[in-house]
């Protein structure tokens, strides 16, 4: 008997020490992108506007990493807050930790060369080395074209530099160790032409991160298969809970009957430079985290692009109630 329980510790000695040591590699080895690339970006007027649109009205940067007013509908950002960071993203939300967005201006990025923000942006690792998490979608980033991820690191050397001491994010248990597995380096594909509507549309698509949103994951955080962009994901606000529409073709619930132009109506209806100015929301009324205003300063042609590839998508009939009230806001109504 002794010498069962004998051989029964060594075996639990043995199992420890491995995990230990795959847990101390994960930590320390992991994550393993390269090193930051050697670039210095000349900030063109050209590379600069495409930075400009692209992270305001495509990639939408500036939604997570400035102060946006919740007060309003879709949460506009606050005017002299642009890049600032400092926005809280906690496990009321349902994510596995607390998050802070970084602040992106010069003021933030003055010590990082242009190839530790361009890593950053594509292959989600900070300039310590450090990984990302990926509510930063930096997995959609990487796939994009490495000349807009430039143009990107441009525009962000323009901004308006503003002073502003961030918290370091705390992922908990176990996402402190998956996180570090997460970053891969990226796998750039060439822009499409943008004649090609369709092929041009899914690049926006991937760009702009609407999968991101707008799909359906398992706990562990992978597509649930069959449920891509077919909406139903759910987002805890301090009103109520908001779920994410069907971007499917399907006729009942999703953009089936949907034209073209409504489609962009939709969007361009809350465009600030038409005269759009965001209502305020009232307690219990329905909120958005969908930044309507920045992407409503997409192209008309841009946009169409994303209405032609969506289009192309296999229809999910997925019936969703949009908003549900808390429960505390019905009974004060």
């Amino acid at each position: 008997m002794k010498k069962v329980l004998r051989i029964f510790a060594i075996i639990l000695i043995v199992l420890a020490v491995c995990i230990t040591g795959l847990l101390t590699y994960v930590k320390v080895g992991l994550p393993n992108v390269g090193a930051a690339p050697e670039i210095k970006i000349k900030p063109t007027p050209e590379l600069v506007a495409r930075g400009e649109y692209l992270a305001n009205h495509v990639n939408v940067c500036m939604d997570c990493h400035s102060t946006r007013d919740w007060t309003r509908f879709s949460g506009p950002v606050v005017p002299g807050t642009m890049g600032k960071g400092g926005e809280r993203f906690g496990e009321e939300l349902g994510l596995p930790g607390v998050y802070y967005a970084r602040n992106i201006t010069p003021a933030g990025l003055g010590e990082w060369t242009d190839g530790e923000i361009f890593r950053a942006i594509s292959a989600g690792v900070s300039r310590e080395g450090k990984p990302l998490f990926p509510l930063m979608p930096h997995p959609y980033y990487g796939k994009m074209d490495s000349t807009d991820i430039v143009a990107l690191v441009a525009y962000l050397r323009t901004i308006k530099p503003i002073k502003n001491q961030v918290p370091e994010s705390e992922p908990s248990f176990p996402m402190n160790f998956i996180i570090h597995t997460i970053p891969q380096k990226p796998t750039f594909q060439k822009r499409p032409d943008t004649s090609d509507v369709v092929a041009y549309g899914a690049y926006l698509v991937n760009a702009g991160t609407c999968e991101h949103c707008h799909s359906q994951k398992t706990k562990e955080g992978k597509l649930i298969p069959g449920m891509e962009f077919a909406g139903g994901v759910e987002f805890g606000l301090p009103t109520g809970v908001l779920r994410s529409a069907n971007l499917t073709p399907d006729n009942e619930t999703g953009l089936g009957l949907w034209s073209r132009e409504a489609f962009i109506q939709r969007f361009k209806a809350h465009d600030p430079a038409t005269g759009y100015q965001a209502q305020t929301v009232k307690s219990a009324e329905q909120q958005t985290i969908m930044p309507w205003t920045m992407y409503s300063g997409m192209s008309e042609h841009d946009l169409g692009a994303i209405y032609s590839y969506l289009k192309t998508l296999k229809p999910v009939k997925n019936p969703t109630v949009r908003f549900s009230p808390a429960k505390s806001e019905i009974a004060h109504k």
